[in-house]
């Protein structure tokens, strides 16, 4: 017998001591805050990041009033909000850089990446490949106890001498080691955050590579679990390298090296630099992690993706082991592309040829994975359930997103685009059409087993509705104000009698960008509505066939109350042999016992949703 079964052997008879014991042996602070249970975990993840999400967003309206109507007092907050920050009301140039810097951290390290990879990861990885918990708990705990203080440290920013971070999200030197207290913050920030994702993906390797259940080979896992696995490989060679930067940037601040300040360096501080440094260099270095950090978002979403739509499609996942090598070929690639935002750096030509062939070819592993989703919902038996919106509003908008990404790709055209509102539609079209989008389709999936209630359905369908429009609203016209010359990071669009006449769509795209934010509060009060008032879940509500859903209503510490075997691939719906339209992975191919704990009335009672 091996330690998966064991484990689970094991599993299975103390689960029932667990409840015994819990309420003796845990107090709530063990139970809930400083917990080692995976589940707990990806709540935590899960809160904190929408916390955060809600902070990026607010910062959002600011750029947008600001971009909308310059010079003009911010209605009901502008007089409450420090002297540093606005003048009359109105955002001074110096808080407008902090916006912009802040906004796409908070964006990218703080919201997406502790969603997609740390929630979940957490809540997916061991109930989908049949285990009691993650391999090394305690580091699970360690790895999201670092996110918060992290958070509260780059904010401390705009509380110190100088404000925050201004330095943009990307850091870049020459201007980074000489800012104020505030980008050292963010530093000491975003190391910490690296340090979380090292642990976390560790973790993810370990589990599942050791801890699948009986049965369960390499390609009987689900997408999902493949997605977070081959991202945990990004996060694991990647991140390292954007840690060493930060340190070395860290020094160049504090220990006044040079490894990116250059010669000749003339600046008000005063201080000496030795000089010889190159300020490439740390683009080089940001850039070699920050691109695969673009598949670290995304990658785990289409996962999310491929499990929700071959769910309410009841159909297999076409071409699953093509999808598998997408995947891994994504990432492979995303690794020897980080050149194509350097194209005005100043770097060897020929180099610049390298990276936009490789960028160009990056795009056929990413139109397998489209074709193969469009392939999954072909003459399917779709059910437009929440979840399922969001999951094909992902492929809509990653298409865009994706499209526009190949335009950049070419060098000639990037000289004309760059540092336009053109990469601003593009890198949002990606990261909230796509991202987002998909955590959105994974928040509505897997909330059932997360909470134990059913999300409410007509509140999740506005929420999609309103988000979907709005979004598109804010963002599809940024194109158009790129290839404009519409320059991004501006303060004050009047300063250029050229883009005067793009001002009534800069308003128009703000006041979509108001609606779009307020559209949110839809799905938060909706997650606090359910997670009390809501409709107690059944055990496997979609009727899906992965391990997740074998597992009780509102899983206990241990996770499952049986002991699971794997008898066939994740996505056996529809099966010719079968009544039912789906053959769960758990069920014996006799059928005898193992699904009849979930009733099927039940179950069929909620395949509406």
């Amino acid at each position: 017998m091996d330690t998966a079964t064991i484990s689970l052997h094991d599993n299975a008879h103390s689960h029932d001591h667990d409840h015994a014991h819990e309420h003796h042996e845990l107090s709530f602070i063990q139970k809930y805050i400083f917990s080692t249970d995976h589940k707990v975990i990806a709540k935590q993840f899960l809160f904190v990041a929408l916390f955060f999400l809600m902070i990026g967003g607010f910062m959002a309206m600011l750029i947008r009033w600001q971009l909308a109507f310059p010079g003009e007092a911010i209605p009901l907050i502008g007089q409450f909000l420090p002297d540093t920050w606005v003048a009359g009301g109105a955002i001074q140039p110096n808080f407008y850089a902090q916006l912009l810097s802040m906004h796409g951290t908070v964006m990218i390290f703080l919201v997406i990446i502790p969603l997609s990879v740390g929630s979940f990861g957490n809540q997916c990885i061991p109930l989908m490949i049949g285990t009691d918990d993650m391999a090394l708990p305690k580091l699970n705990m360690f790895s999201f106890w670092l996110v918060p203080p992290a958070g509260l440290l780059v904010f401390f920013g705009f509380f110190v001498e100088g404000g925050s971070a201004a330095a943009g999200w990307t850091s870049y030197p020459t201007l980074a080691p000489l800012a104020d207290k505030g980008q050292t913050l963010w530093l000491i920030g975003m190391f910490l955050v690296g340090f979380s994702s090292i642990m976390g993906a560790v973790n993810y390797i370990t589990t599942i590579l050791n801890k699948r259940a009986k049965g369960m080979t390499m390609f009987r896992m689900p997408l999902t679990v493949w997605a977070l696995f081959i991202t945990a490989v990004l996060i694991t060679l990647g991140t390292p390298v954007l840690a060493a930067a930060i340190s070395m940037q860290f020094m160049d601040q504090f220990l006044h090296t040079s490894f990116f300040m250059p010669d000749n360096l003339v600046h008000a501080k005063g201080a000496l630099y030795s000089g010889g440094g190159q300020p490439i260099l740390w683009q080089h270095l940001f850039w070699f992690y920050s691109h695969p950090a673009v598949y670290i978002m995304i990658l785990p979403t289409m996962g999310i993706v491929s499990d929700v739509m071959s769910t309410f499609a009841r159909k297999p996942v076409f071409g699953y082991k093509a999808m598998i090598f997408a995947l891994m070929g994504i990432a492979f690639l995303g690794f020897i592309v980080w050149g194509h935002h350097m194209f005005q750096s100043g770097m060897n030509p020929l180099l610049g040829t390298t990276f936009m062939l490789s960028t160009i070819v990056i795009a056929v592993p990413s139109a397998i994975k489209i074709f193969n989703w469009l392939g999954t919902l072909w003459r399917g038996n779709i059910k437009f359930a929440t979840a399922n919106l969001n999951a094909i509003a992902f492929i809509a908008t990653f298409v865009i997103g994706g499209l526009s990404g190949i335009f950049m790709a070419s060098a000639p055209v990037d000289i004309y685009i760059h540092d336009t509102y053109f990469i601003v539609a593009h890198i949002h079209y990606v990261l909230f059409g796509g991202s987002l989008f998909g955590i959105f389709a994974g928040i509505y999936y897997w909330f059932p087993k997360m909470f134990g209630k059913m999300l409410n359905e007509s509140l999740g369908r506005k929420h999609f509705y309103w988000t979907f429009l709005f979004f598109n609203l804010t963002f599809y016209p940024m194109h158009i104000l790129g290839v404009g010359g519409h320059m991004r990071r501006i303060y004050d669009p009047y300063i250029y009698d050229f883009l005067k006449h793009f001002q009534p769509m800069n308003q128009f795209i703000s006041i979509a960008a108001f609606v779009l934010g307020a559209s949110q509060l839809i799905l938060i009060f909706n997650i606090i509505w359910s997670m009390k008032y809501g409709k107690n879940a059944p055990r496997n509500p979609w009727r899906a066939n992965t391990l997740d859903w074998a597992a009780p209503a509102k899983p206990g510490h241990g996770n499952f109350d049986r002991d699971i075997t794997v008898y066939r691939g994740p996505y056996e719906f529809s099966h010719p042999d079968r009544k039912l339209d789906y053959w769960p992975q758990w069920e014996a191919p006799d059928g005898v016992g193992d699904e009849s704990a979930v009733s099927h009335s039940e179950a069929h009672s909620h395949s509406g949703h």
